[in-house]
């Protein structure tokens, strides 16, 4: 389906267990609320990226950092350039670095001198569920130093890649709004996890504030929901009023591979992406699958076939 269509995956990860970068929580089950995430723990490497992704025109990816030990947040970096270089991709590498501690803006100097590093991702802490709360608590959305600090990262021309799940994006917009000068994309949607129609009302109105931010982008990817498949009855939905938010020039589609992988193939996920958006003009679904993850990451466009 659509062989042709340029594809620039937005967001994936890499991972080599024999290696010497190491991820906590693959061997925590700190993500169980993925459902059976057993398939993870193993290594995902590019030529098993490529496999998965045969049957379709994938152009570039962006590496977005993996969760590794976060000692070794430098090394994740230098071990994903190395990679590039021996298999060509990835092609852009979101890398990891804390705003808040005393080192913070070494370590951004140090990611920003990387030539594949375009951006950060750094999470504020968040709330076990929408009946908690963090609010106060160190790096959470309201910690004014880790407001503060993400201003680094303008000031190192990086792009902020900001994680969190439905129930926190509200509180997001207000941080997002502070930094008009920082570009930002969302990531996985804003994580619609619980599907009931009151919590999608409050993912509806964070997405909103977020879509009403001009220098604020989102990624849709993420879109797996504990007990039920991945198919277009449980996300067409989401996915259509995410681009009504948004918008086709700030929209990307991501393959959150291996992670989506729990719930399908990357060959699924891509082909139900294509068909959900089938009615759309070739322009836009350009802009979609391939221009805006391009013109976001500052990568150079590919020849076209």
């Amino acid at each position: 389906m659509d062989e042709d269509l340029r594809i620039v995956d937005a967001h994936h990860h890499f991972w080599d267990l024999e290696g010497p970068i190491s991820y906590p929580w693959l061997e925590s089950g700190e993500h169980l609320w993925l459902g059976d995430y057993s398939r993870l723990q193993r290594s995902y490497l590019p030529a098993e990226y490529r496999r998965d992704t045969a049957l379709h025109h994938v152009v570039a990816t962006v590496h977005i950092e993996a969760e590794c030990d976060r000692s070794q947040q430098l090394a994740e970096t230098e071990w994903l350039t190395r990679l590039a270089a021996e298999t060509g991709m990835p092609n852009a590498i979101v890398a990891h670095a804390w705003v808040d501690t005393p080192n913070a803006e070494d370590i951004i100097a140090d990611q920003a001198a990387n030539p594949l590093v375009r951006g950060i991702r750094t999470k504020p802490v968040i709330a076990a569920g929408p009946d908690q709360s963090v609010q106060g608590e160190k790096r959470s959305l309201q910690d004014p130093a880790w407001r503060r600090g993400l201003g680094l990262l303008t000031k190192y021309n990086l792009s902020w890649d900001l994680r969190v799940p439905w129930y926190h994006l509200e509180e997001a917009a207000e941080v997002c709004r502070e930094h008009p000068g920082l570009r930002i994309v969302l990531n996985h949607t804003g994580y619609p996890l619980d599907r009931g129609k009151q919590q999608l009302g409050v993912w509806k109105r964070g997405m909103e504030a977020l879509a009403s931010c001009p220098h604020v982008w989102c990624k849709i990817s993420g879109l797996t929901v504990k007990g039920k498949p991945w198919t277009l009855q449980v996300n067409g939905s989401v996915i259509r009023e995410t681009i009504g938010m948004f918008g086709v020039d700030r929209c990307m589609f991501a393959s959150n591979y291996p992670v989506d992988g729990v719930k399908a193939s990357w060959d699924w996920i891509f082909c139900q992406f294509k068909y959900v958006t089938a009615g759309l003009p070739d322009e836009d679904r350009q802009k979609l699958f391939a221009d805006n993850a391009l013109a976001f990451y500052r990568l150079n466009p590919p020849a076209k076939p």
